[in-house]
């Protein structure tokens, strides 16, 4: 004779084998998300790596060209020193030329001072 109990056992084992097919399922979709939301967290990763990589080559580039403009404008300002040097060395060399003809001038006025008034005594 068949017991309900027998019957009813057997419907529960069929109840927990739904259930955990159920479970199972449940787990593999949630892995499935999971997969799929650690594919696009890469993606963006691997983007904002790209993006960072762009933005440092697009700043190397920038300060090398700065630095190929500061280049030349240092180059620009050396030649400028020294062509104001070599003028302010021929500008001083023509005032000492011309401090030492000032300074004959001043002696032969002095000369001259002198042998005027020696002729202006001999005369008196």
């Amino acid at each position: 004779m068949a017991s309900p109990h027998g019957s009813s056992s057997g419907s529960i084992l069929l109840q927990n084998s739904g259930s955990e097919e159920d479970l199972q399922a449940l787990i593999d979709q949630k892995k499935r998300k999971r997969k799929i939301s650690n594919r696009e967290s890469a993606r963006r990763s691997r983007m904002r790596k790209q993006k960072h990589l762009d933005d440092l080559t697009a700043q190397v580039n920038q300060l090398r060209e700065d630095n190929s403009q500061i280049s030349t404008y240092l180059s620009l300002t050396t030649q400028q020193y020294f062509a104001m040097e070599a003028e302010n060395s021929v500008l001083r060399t023509q005032m000492m030329e011309l401090s030492d003809r000032l300074q004959s001038l001043y002696e032969i006025l002095y000369c001259l001072n002198d042998i005027n008034t020696i002729s202006s005594s001999l005369l008196l």
